[in-house]
């Protein structure tokens, strides 16, 4: 979970980055809701998908907006000082459209003066039933990503508990992943051992696809399809507890693979250190692409075919972005993943990844799976 102390310093950094006129802001977004409050609609749960809102004053004051049943299905205590519950739902009644309940709350709040509305996520209706005088151009929520970039100790504590936990998850896929065992099977493997580590229920979504010489690229959540014998097998995935995650790879042999398999996550595994050695505040995501694209091409194979790596958080991907043409500047306290592959017509794909911390003068590393075929 999220600390308080962690959320009121990302609330200072707010008002340092808006106008001195603004003397309220109502915050919209989820996960900035969650952000500076540790307030969240617990995914896996009945109220899944819906949401609070956060009223912030420049006095210091936090105020959450939430229906009761959006309320009670936190997924961790709101630090905040006041509490605007309207009841949707209970257990007598007959329920009203519940987003109407949400901005029941809002109407309910005293606002004063002049102050910002995180437009990019506020609904109109919430916008409607808001008093005071609120601005709609300030652009909350760009300036708020902004400041997610660099991440505090609460959540790289949340992030790294992510990470142990599909460090796991990796541990039980090099035990299961044999010929005739499935793409479904492996992913079931996977999600017991990563929420067990975890100590607690979470989300677990990415890549679990056998590639063969005639697709070398494939991705997305499993099929019902078997392994086979010579085969590769691409696990690229994230756990996500209280809204951060984890998102690192590995590629595994299925039996016996070719040399030429061989050398080919050899040419991943060399793009993977280089770019790990390029990381540090001050380079560009341009730069560190290049480092990690030089291994693959000096070993034969094409440049990496997508981004070398991205900013990892709340979002997936997030800024900063390793791409050929990224103008990112890597900042102290991002965390980003560092993730070359090959893919190879007539013969498979190969992707290989770490997760990063950035710092002045280069990186932590915070995954701890083996980067091995």
């Amino acid at each position: 979970m999220l600390t308080e102390a962690g959320c009121k310093a990302r609330r200072e950094l707010l008002w340092e980055r808006l106008p001195e006129s603004a003397q309220w802001v109502l915050i919209a977004d989820p996960r900035h809701v969650l952000y500076f409050s540790n307030f969240l609609v617990n995914p896996i749960c009945f109220a899944r998908g819906e949401r609070g809102l956060l009223l912030l004053e420049r006095s210091g004051k936090a105020t959450l907006l939430a229906d009761n049943f959006a309320r009670k299905c936190s997924s961790g205590e709101p630090f905040v000082d006041d509490e605007v519950i309207e009841a949707w739902y209970d257990h007598k009644h007959a329920v009203i459209n519940r987003d109407d309940a949400l901005f029941a709350a809002v109407k309910k709040l005293d606002v004063a003066g002049p102050g910002a509305v995180e437009a990019e996520a506020c609904p109109v209706s919430a916008l409607a039933a808001l008093g005071g005088d609120p601005s709609t151009d300030v652009g909350v929520g760009s300036i708020v990503r902004d400041l997610r970039r660099v991440k505090h100790e609460d959540e790289l504590a949340l992030m790294r508990q992510c990470m142990a936990a599909t460090n796991a998850g990796h541990a039980r896929a090099r035990e299961v992943i044999a010929p005739g065992v499935s793409e479904l099977d492996v992913y079931r493997e996977v999600q017991s051992a990563t929420v067990a580590a975890a100590g607690t229920p979470g989300i677990v979504y990415g890549d679990f696809r056998m590639n063969t010489p005639d697709l070398p690229k494939a991705g997305g959540l499993p099929t019902d399809a078997v392994f086979t014998e010579g085969n590769l097998f691409i696990l690229d995935y994230s756990c996500v507890l209280h809204g951060y995650r984890s998102d690192f790879t590995n590629t595994y042999a299925i039996g016996d693979v070719s040399d030429r398999h061989k050398e080919l996550f050899a040419a991943c595994a060399a793009a993977l250190s280089a770019g790990r050695e390029s990381v540090r505040a001050g380079v560009t995501g341009a730069d560190v692409y290049n480092a990690a694209s030089k291994p693959l091409t000096e070993a034969g194979f094409p440049a990496i075919p997508h981004h070398a790596g991205h900013g990892l958080g709340q979002g997936h991907p997030e800024p900063p972005i390793l791409v050929p043409a990224s103008a990112d500047v890597l900042r102290a306290g991002d965390v980003v993943t560092i993730e070359p592959g090959a893919y190879v017509e007539g013969l498979g794909g190969v992707r290989v990844e770490h997760n990063l911390l950035v710092t002045d003068d280069g990186s932590e590393r915070l995954d701890g799976h083996t980067i091995e075929l």
